[in-house]
């Protein structure tokens, strides 16, 4: 099969598709530029309906082959297939703004490139592997997400009740200082409320270092799995 990477037309198919993906992503922004002529909107145009063919043809092959097609149908890879070739098919012959609105989806091609790019499926292996780790850490970070704007509510509650007027207010707050972006727009001035952030602020720098130190550990362990031995 054309796509098997196994083979050498095989690899030589997923370079192609790979260089057609990325192509057609640098088509779609350039799109979006102001004033184009409609000969490059022409050109783009006619370069948009190539890259649907190919990845129709893909898509049908993958069904074709798939001997599960409803596996294939409803797993990541084939929504993902689907999804990049369905926005073409629901504008076809329609320039609503409404209807439109489903040429974004063409960005979902990138994820594409995870099928055929083995570094990519590294990170895809690695979620696997720390799964149960990250879904914990996820439930954690919630719960510290909750118990943040709890606490700053009643800090600042009687200081600011136009921002921090409820507990649902204070979650925005709490998710710009618990991931250290700290947007500048709400902040507290009492001194429970500056205590009550800095002690948040520690805990903040866990939250973005955590999951990175997680992630880089299942990469590593899927790089070595997958690296063939020199014996």
């Amino acid at each position: 099969m054309i796509t098997n990477l196994d083979t050498k037309i095989g690899r030589q198919f997923a370079l192609f598709i790979q260089i057609l993906i990325i192509l057609s992503l640098v088509s779609f922004s350039i799109e979006t530029l102001p004033d184009l002529s409609p000969d490059v909107r022409k050109a783009l145009r006619y370069f948009e309906v190539f890259c649907i063919v190919i990845f129709s043809i893909e898509y049908l092959l993958r069904l074709y082959y798939a001997p599960k097609k409803l596996h294939y149908i409803f797993s990541f890879y084939g929504i993902i297939d689907l999804l990049a070739i369905l926005p073409f098919y629901i504008t076809l012959g329609i320039d609503l703004r409404s209807i439109r609105v489903f040429r974004v989806f063409r960005i979902f091609r990138i994820f594409k490139l995870m099928r055929y790019n083995k570094a990519l499926n590294h990170f895809k292996d690695a979620a696997k592997e720390a799964k149960e780790e990250i879904i914990l850490f996820l439930l954690v970070t919630l719960i510290l997400l909750y118990l943040s704007a709890v606490g700053i509510y009643f800090f600042e509650n009687e200081a600011q009740p136009d921002k921090f007027s409820s507990i649902f207010h204070s979650l925005w707050w709490a998710i710009s200082t618990l991931t250290t972006v700290g947007y500048g727009d709400v902040y507290p001035i009492t001194l429970g409320g500056k205590i009550f952030t800095f002690f948040l602020l520690i805990i903040g720098l866990g939250i973005v270092t955590v999951p990175a130190g997680i992630v880089a550990s299942a990469l590593s362990k899927s790089t070595k799995v997958n690296t063939p031995s020199d014996e």
